[in-house]
């Protein structure tokens, strides 16, 4: 594979390791832009597998092990610097963290960072800036995830305001929902949670 000063890694990838669902996308660079080549997702529930006292049970890692062994087949032969491995808050949370990030970079042969909540929405604001790069003026992105929600405020590629906060759709399913049954007492608590 030829490589090029401009382009030092003509394809690349980025793998989100989130708190409900692990994301890779695998991309080609040439002449400057970037081609899709794949992108998959898979339910994960990492965060389901966090209890009490904060450790990530063995079920939700072997879950998640289990697709970094489908996206390695993929990742596996890319040089380091071209893949990105991220890991959101689930990750953050979780006290065992460690253990799961060794198996987990055994696994795809790169490294995985576990990331802030703002640098986790400042790279969810990237990803919505270059999907619509033509918009112009002030936007605000807001992504729900597992376990995190992100509010950011930016122009053009630029993230001008980031906040992460520590509610997700599976965060408080834990939390005020667990047995699967909505109640209004139970609503109330998590409307005033969220507040």
């Amino acid at each position: 594979m030829r490589q090029s000063a401009a382009e030092p890694f003509p394809l690349i990838a980025g793998l989100d390791l989130g708190s409900n669902s692990f994301h890779m996308v695998l991309a080609r660079i040439s002449n400057g832009e970037v081609r899709i080549l794949e992108r998959l997702g898979e339910k994960v529930q990492l965060a389901a597998g966090i209890n009490e006292q904060r450790m990530l049970d063995e079920d939700a890692m072997e879950r998640g092990l289990d697709c970094l062994r489908r996206f390695a087949q993929l990742v596996n032969h890319l040089p380091q610097g071209a893949v990105r491995v991220v890991g959101t808050n689930a990750l953050r949370e979780a006290r065992n963290r460690a253990l799961f990030i060794r198996q987990a970079e055994a696994i795809i042969n790169h490294q995985v960072e576990v990331i802030s909540g703002r640098e986790e929405a400042r790279l969810i604001y990237l990803g919505v800036a270059h999907t619509f790069p033509s918009a112009t003026g002030k936007r605000l992105v807001v992504d729900i995830g597992g376990g995190s929600t992100e509010f950011i405020i930016g122009e053009g590629f630029d993230s001008q305001l980031r906040e992460s906060l520590q509610m997700g759709c599976v965060s408080y399913t834990q939390r005020y929902f667990r047995d699967g049954k909505i109640t209004p007492a139970r609503y109330a608590q998590a409307y005033t949670a969220a507040r």
